[in-house]
């Protein structure tokens, strides 16, 4: 496995799971757990499991990938990236496999990234209906989160790339699994790949804002 984190994968616990056509391609700096998860028991009352200055540090390094990746590959590829808690996401359609890693070097040298999971396809690039329907995808997967009063919706991140739904977030294993399920149920969804940081029971007690 290729090593393309700017600091060892053991800094954050990431579980990368493929939840129904087989596993996905996580390229780190070492392999990571596969874990699963029961059904969460309560909801939690705060929306953002990073801190403020890490928020402004995702949105800075999707804004920093854009150009690169545009020299990179050009009109040759589409390439999303997302960022969540310094791991960078990387999704779409490049023409090559040498694209394809000339891609990831190129976001790997972003002041900040921590880790990089590249999740291209080498294949054309996909249609506007595709990418439509994924956009329906994630609002549909968003919207099962919120009906579900026992997960806390806005702690995860839903990336849907021509059907497979990437979840994202610092979530505990009971969390992992209830929200790989509701994706997994979702119609219309052929695959689901858990890319989270598992917390503790005890650690996300600790970022629950103290009551007085």
């Amino acid at each position: 496995m290729t090593n393309t984190s700017k600091q060892p994968l053991s800094l954050v616990r990431l579980t990368v799971l493929a939840a129904t056509l087989g596993a996905a391609v996580l390229t780190s700096a070492c392999a990571p757990v596969v874990l699963g998860g029961a059904v969460m028991g309560s909801a939690m009352s705060f929306t953002d499991r990073r801190t403020a200055g890490t928020q402004i540090e995702d949105e800075a390094i999707e804004l920093k990938a854009l150009p690169r990746i545009n020299e990179t590959v050009g009109e040759r590829g589409h390439v999303n990236t997302t960022s969540y808690n310094r791991t960078v996401l990387i999704t779409g359609e490049v023409a090559t496999e040498a694209d394809k890693a000339t891609v990831e070097r190129a976001v790997s040298r972003i002041e900040n990234v921590k880790a990089i999971v590249n999740e291209l396809a080498v294949a054309g690039k996909s249609s506007i209906g595709s990418r439509s329907n994924d956009a329906i995808l994630t609002s549909k997967i968003k919207a099962a989160y919120i009906d579900a009063k026992d997960l806390q919706a806005n702690a995860i991140k839903v990336v849907t790339e021509r059907g497979t739904a990437y979840l994202m977030g610092r979530v505990t294993e009971r969390e992992a699994g209830r929200a790989a399920e509701l994706a997994r149920a979702t119609s219309g969804v052929s695959k689901v790949v858990r890319v989270f940081e598992i917390l503790t029971e005890a650690e996300l007690a600790d970022l629950q804002p103290k009551t007085k």
